[in-house]
């Protein structure tokens, strides 16, 4: 028997299209990380053109400290890295709360999926902002957590939870994504 007979080239390609996507996203987050850092393989080029991780770090900050303001909380951002309630705890966002995982699966799943390109965008687009917006709720629910020294449901992890919400949101989209393909190819 054929090989070909076993594989549906179809879905062969589709997989193709999207590991190496996911790996592209995922792993060039972790590459500019890394060759960003003043240590190690340190990359001027990188630290210098490349680097979105501060822009994107400041973006989830300043978007958690003008939610929690919405319910009248005062924060600050003492370090780029940290935001803090006034006369509560904080949080700190390390690189693992950036939230590119689950950015990068998205990412590659609407890559590797049939659809004009304008199509494709501004479904990476959304999704990303729906993940950004699920993260900022995260971090807000957290520093609130801290400063008001709640505690968190179940004793669950907040990077858990953080992922549930990212995945649940995620497999909406994709059902959505999906929706949207049928509907256009039976018309």
């Amino acid at each position: 028997m054929n090989f070909k007979a076993f594989v549906n080239k179809r879905i062969l390609i589709y997989l193709v299209k999207f590991i190496g996507a996911f790996c592209f996203f995922y792993f060039g987050t972790v590459a500019i990380i890394g060759l960003s850092a003043p240590v190690g393989y340190y990359s001027a080029f990188v630290d210098n053109y490349l680097n979105f991780i501060p822009f994107f770090r400041s973006t989830l900050l300043n978007g958690t400290k003008a939610f929690v303001y919405l319910f009248g909380y005062e924060s600050y951002i003492p370090v780029n890295t940290q935001i803090r309630l006034v006369g509560g705890g904080g949080v700190n966002l390390v690189y693992t709360c950036l939230g590119y995982g689950v950015t990068s699966f998205w990412l590659a799943f609407v890559f590797a999926n049939q659809g004009s390109f304008i199509k494709k965008l501004l479904w990476m687009l959304g999704g990303s902002l729906l993940i950004w917006i699920i993260n900022v709720l995260r971090i807000s629910m957290v520093l609130l957590a801290n400063g008001k020294k709640w505690n968190i449901p179940f004793n669950i992890d907040n990077h858990t939870l953080f992922n549930i919400a990212a995945y649940i949101a995620i497999f909406s989209m994709i059902y959505f994504f999906d929706r949207s393909s049928k509907a256009k190819a039976t018309t």
